[in-house]
């Protein structure tokens, strides 16, 4: 009887894994051995090494966009400089550099990255192309600049949206403003709730207030204030501690 069930298991055994080579000799088990494999971030399009992206600002803050906070070489190809108040800001949008205009700051020797180079150049005679398929930093419409006017009539041919100049994207965006600032808001709002978990669990404790995010994450990264945090994760605690009162 022993003899008899053993067959039996070894017979059953025998056929499974000749229907599992079946199987893979068909291609069918290709997809779930890929699935089972980690997932690779995707790279967007803004993004630059951190060896490539040139940073004008100066301060421990100078990695961050003074008005939200966003780590300047993930965003590097919307990237905008200008001369505030006797200092250089480097901002991660158009969007952002328009919000320090709004608060009344005069701007001036205003510089944008170009998209191919990624060097610097003069804005007002850079050239824009607006409302392409790639994707846009802190607004849904899209703004890339490029030295040369060929450039940029590649790129929208390539990805759609129009060319025109600084003044052309300046104005969409300042059109556009108040909405994408909505949408702005209410992410970071969420963001800054998961924050408080993370800060909660992954930081020490501190009682400083902060009058921008990017103070706040620089103060993070400088006293070590949290271990392990990934880009999101600061970008969230920076939020919450900046908006705590």
């Amino acid at each position: 009887m022993n003899k008899r069930w053993f067959i039996l298991l070894l017979v059953g055994a025998m056929v499974t894994l000749s229907h599992a080579e079946m199987k893979c000799q068909a291609g069918k088990c290709g997809g779930a051995m890929k699935g089972a494999q980690p997932k690779k971030m995707m790279k967007m399009f803004q993004s630059a090494p951190k060896e490539k992206a040139t940073i004008l600002q100066e301060g421990k803050a100078k990695m961050f966009c003074p008005e939200c906070g966003m780590r300047l070489p993930m965003f590097y190809r919307t990237n905008h400089a200008a001369h505030v108040d006797g200092k250089t800001k480097q901002y991660c949008s158009i969007h952002c550099l328009v919000e320090d205009m709004k608060k009344g700051n005069e701007i001036k020797d205003v510089k944008v990255v170009d998209t191919n180079s990624l060097k610097f150049i003069d804005a007002t005679k850079a050239f824009y192309v607006v409302g392409s398929n790639k994707k846009g930093t802190m607004t849904m419409v899209s703004k890339y600049a490029f030295s040369t006017k060929a450039d940029a009539e590649a790129f929208a041919k390539a990805n759609g949206g129009k060319v025109t100049d600084f003044k052309g994207a300046l104005k969409v965006a300042e059109a556009d403003f108040a909405k994408d600032s909505m949408m702005i808001a209410k992410k970071q709002a969420m963001m800054a709730k998961k924050g408080e978990i993370i800060y909660g669990k992954m930081c020490q404790k501190t009682d400083k207030r902060f009058a921008t995010t990017a103070e706040a994450k620089a103060f993070i990264v400088s006293e070590q204030l949290c271990k392990g945090l990934n880009g999101k994760q600061l970008q969230a605690v920076g939020l919450y501690l900046k908006s705590r009162q």
